[in-house]
């Protein structure tokens, strides 16, 4: 949560289907980021510890991660991508200001939480993890 008086900042949630993805893709953004404390969780595999995608575990996420700005949902494949949208069509279990975003795990979370960290909104966010896709690579 944002401290009292600072600026609140969107929150990332990262969803894979795998608990070590996740945690560490959101380590990694952070460091890359510069930002320890960056507002970035993962939200991977099943609450057993197996591969899977969990409601639960994205849910308290997304709660733990929204400081008032929104929260940014980043997911991996396609059945964590449903999950997410079953969540948000849901209406009530997820933070009012949540989106989910169309972007590449790796690349979109690194951009994501830099726009965050920074002060950028939930627009601003989501537009520069959705610009990842054009990251050449050659």
């Amino acid at each position: 949560m944002a401290a009292e008086g600072s600026k609140k900042r969107v929150g990332i949630v990262l969803v894979s289907h795998s608990k070590e993805v996740a945690e560490s893709v959101a380590r990694m953004a952070a460091a890359l980021a510069g930002v320890p404390d960056a507002p970035v969780a993962g939200a991977g595999g099943l609450p057993d510890g197996g591969l899977g995608t969990s409601e639960e575990l994205i849910t308290e996420a997304a709660h733990r991660m929204d400081e008032g700005a929104g929260v940014a949902l980043l997911a991996d494949l396609g059945s964590a991508v449903l999950t997410v949208k079953a969540l948000l069509a849901e209406g009530d279990e997820l933070p009012a200001a949540a989106r989910l975003v169309d972007a590449p795990l790796v690349e979109g979370a690194v951009a994501a939480v830099v726009t965050a960290a920074g002060g950028g909104d939930l627009e601003a966010v989501a537009a520069a993890a959705e610009e990842a896709y054009s990251y050449r690579k050659l």
